[in-house]
């Protein structure tokens, strides 16, 4: 190995004991890092800052224990935070020798911050960025630096970089987009400012750069911009450059929700095509997004863009925490005792071949003294979640509410290329945006780009399950006519007075959904079922379950069954127009079915007992009948 010198990140400074320069030969390596190793709990071990545990990196050059919250910048967090090693995406990147690569995983997995690494590795130092610096000794001791004998070390600092990042670009309207790219370009080329002075570039090249870095340019400047940036950056360094954007789909899906979807696909069309199809310039591009949006509409005129979703098998485990991660940042951080609930709450996603948690909701349950809570939710907005649910019809409520059953599963095809329609998204592209987006999650991987395949989409966690009955629950406290509705509702069901319940149903029914959504018996039990979540002091209501010698149509169970009742619910549908004779006939009737089935035989009541309903609906008519019977 060559015998260079390297000035060493001041935390691996201190480890050492305070020598500013550290001799990078394989003797020197092997003896500094005798020098800093310190074992630790649990079977890790620290070498320079870097605590080691099986295959696992977890680096804290500053020994806080601090975690990297909000932060998606390289260098800060690998300066002042914990950082879980993820450097061989790096190694991913160099040897696909893929020209252009899109990678598609939810929000908050680390794209960000993942593309600021790639970033500070890859790029040549600008004078003109404060950020820049000779970042080799924060990669010391990661897995890409020793990785293979080191032969990564020769991209490190080795090309141009563009680094774009759309994360904050959805406006309302699309001049305010066209604006808000407009500033990117410029500061983009303003980090690049040294290209005036170079003498590679012709007077009319800089001339025309000033303006674009000024910002005094108009559409058909901005279209190019990119292409033109390359050139000029490969005409100066005589190196190929690296383009790296982030969050590409952030323009395209603001579009979608405010009006100007064409016009970002149009733009993002010909910005992309033309810096990577035929470009000599390009050494190779990497983007990040949720959404992969259609071939057919941003990528048509690309053919060397590969996609990696989380159905791919490679760089299956470089995006969000993988269960051997997670247990050693907890043992790193004394919290190995959390770990089931961990798994719980934020584990249960599958990325190719590997089990994957969330890591911004695993760093905040950390942050917060392991307090579980839903945290990735209060960040990302959930709208395809919310779409889904708020325009749901009776068929797509009943696969919702079978996903919030223990081990529930629903079988849809995937679409990875999302290409929206006019006006309302259908169903189909819903599930592939939900799995994208991490709402949902499938163990069946196999043949990723056929699009006929039915996979088992489920519900990864506790977490999501949660923002899947929230959801649920906003909609039909609007259907209610608001939450304080619905809770009276629920307290009137569980103290089993039938007329209050008639009277709220009745109400429902007359201000809530149109008589022509009330088509079966099954458009009844999808509201019913519905208006029951989050009924305080209850599980998740059940529907259609066998039970004594036939199946229910609703059972809702208390956590403290000593304290509410079981609730067992018959529904009956009649076309006529009910009158109130024939109403309380059928309503007894349903009692006794009740009763002669045995339907809540084994269910388990406590001292609280068992509240059976009969309800029968006509239009938007209720009638309801009600029996109390105490635990056996």
């Amino acid at each position: 190995m060559v015998d260079h010198r390297s000035p060493l990140h001041p935390a691996r400074r201190a480890a050492l004991g305070g020598s500013s320069w550290r001799i990078i030969t394989s003797i020197g390596r092997r003896s500094a890092e005798r020098r800093c190793s310190v074992s630790d709990q649990g079977g890790g071990e620290r070498f320079c800052g870097v605590y080691h545990k099986g295959a696992v990196r977890i680096s804290d050059l500053s020994g806080r224990k601090m975690l990297p919250i909000g932060d998606d910048l390289f260098v800060t967090t690998i300066e002042n935070s914990v950082f879980i090693d993820k450097s061989m995406l790096i190694a991913d990147v160099v040897d696909s020798g893929y020209k252009a690569t899109l990678f598609c995983r939810p929000r908050r997995f680390g794209k960000s911050l993942n593309l600021s690494m790639l970033q500070r590795f890859f790029e040549i130092p600008s004078p003109e960025d404060a950020a820049a610096s000779n970042t080799a000794p924060l990669f010391e001791g990661l897995a890409i630096w020793d990785a293979e004998g080191g032969r990564y070390r020769e991209h490190h600092g080795a090309y141009p970089l563009i680094h774009f990042s759309f994360n904050d670009t959805k406006k309302e309207s699309w001049p305010d987009v066209l604006g808000a790219l407009a500033d990117k370009v410029a500061a983009e080329y303003a980090r690049h400012g040294y290209l005036l002075q170079s003498d590679e570039l012709l007077p009319v090249e800089k001339e025309a750069y000033g303006e674009i870095m000024a910002g005094r340019f108009g559409p058909g400047e901005l279209g190019s911009s990119l292409l033109r940036l390359s050139r000029m950056l490969f005409k100066h360094h005589r190196k190929r450059v690296v383009v790296l954007v982030d969050e590409y789909d952030v323009p395209v899906m603001g579009g979608r929700t405010k009006g100007y979807y064409d016009e970002a696909v149009s733009f993002m069309k010909g910005w992309l095509t033309g810096a990577f199809k035929g470009n000599d310039a390009l050494a190779f591009a990497v983007m990040t997004g949720v959404q992969r949006i259609s071939k057919e509409s941003i990528f048509s005129d690309l053919n060397n863009l590969v996609v990696n979703t989380a159905l791919n098998l490679r760089s299956d485990e470089r995006f969000g925490f993988t269960d051997e991660e997670v247990e050693a940042l907890a043992e790193y951080l004394g919290r190995e005792s959390s770990m089931e609930e961990v798994r719980r709450w934020y584990d249960g996603y599958r990325f190719g071949s590997v089990d994957i948690y969330n890591p911004w909701s695993v760093l905040n349950y950390f942050e917060n003294h392991c307090m579980a809570d839903v945290y990735w939710g209060n960040t990302s907005g959930n709208a395809v979640l919310g779409d889904m649910v708020g325009t749901a019809d009776d068929r797509t409520l009943e696969k919702l509410y079978r996903l919030l059953e223990n081990g529930g599963s629903v079988s849809e095809p995937l679409d990875t290329g999302v290409v929206f329609p006019d006006g309302a998204t259908p169903e189909p592209v819903l599930w592939s945006m939900l799995y994208l987006a991490g709402c949902l999650t499938t163990d069946d991987i196999e043949s990723p780009n056929n699009r006929s395949v039915s996979r088992a989409l489920r519900i990864p966690n506790l977490e999501i399950a949660q923002l899947f009955r929230g959801e649920i629950v906003d909609r039909f406290a609007r259907v209610a006519g608001g939450g304080d509705r619905l809770e009276a509702f629920h307290r009137a069901l569980a103290a089993g007075e039938g007329d209050k319940v008639t009277e709220e149903l009745g109400s429902v029914l007359l201000q809530g959904p149109s008589y022509f959504d009330l088509t079966s018996e099954n458009s009844y039990l999808m509201l019913m079922l519905g208006l029951l979540f989050g009924m305080a002091g209850y599980r998740d209501p059940l529907s259609n379950r066998e039970a004594g010698r036939g199946r229910y149509d609703i059972c809702l169970n208390p956590l403290d069954p000593d304290r509410l009742p079981v609730i067992v619910m018959e529904l009956k549908v009649m076309r006529a127009q009910l009158g109130s004779s024939l109403a309380d006939s059928l309503a007894e009737a349903a009692l006794a079915q009740i009763e002669d089935r045995a339907y809540d035989c084994a269910a388990n009541a406590g001292e609280a007992g068992i509240v059976r309903y009969a309800l029968v609906f006509s239009g938007k008519d209720v009638a309801a009948a009600t029996a109390r019977r105490a635990a056996r």
